[in-house]
């Protein structure tokens, strides 16, 4: 059965940094778009970012905009969530997902295909 598999969460201070990494198991990432999702214990799954399976479109919540960066790399098979100026309020359990859409320009955060446990991210002084 494919799913995905998230790294490099852990514990940084405000300000920091962290590059979170999103691998498939038992399957390429190639045609799928990937999304990034984070939660924190009894709160709603929260969207962050996507991006399309050619890459060449994303979309970030404005919580994150200016300060996360997502990217894919098909010739590695993975996809990435690099985080900047890290603040307490995004400390959270981070997954990423899947999808399938008809066209390779568009990324969204309905009808994930596969899921990651998730890496969990605390951000504390």
């Amino acid at each position: 059965q494919p799913y995905l598999v998230e790294s490099g969460g852990g514990l940084v201070q405000p300000g920091g940094a962290l590059r979170l990494s999103c691998q498939p198991k038992h399957f390429t990432l190639r045609n799928f778009a990937i999304s990034w999702f984070r939660q924190v214990p009894g709160k709603e799954r929260e969207a962050v970012a996507c991006i399309s399976s050619s890459g060449m479109a994303a979309l970030y919540e404005d919580s994150v905009k200016g300060r996360f960066t997502i990217s894919r790399d098909d010739t590695e098979n993975m996809a990435y969530l690099q985080m900047n100026y890290l603040q307490p309020e995004d400390s959270a359990n981070y997954l990423c997902a899947s999808f399938i859409y008809e066209s390779q320009h568009f990324c969204g955060y309905d009808g994930a295909t596969y899921w990651g446990r998730g890496t969990l991210v605390t951000v504390s002084s």
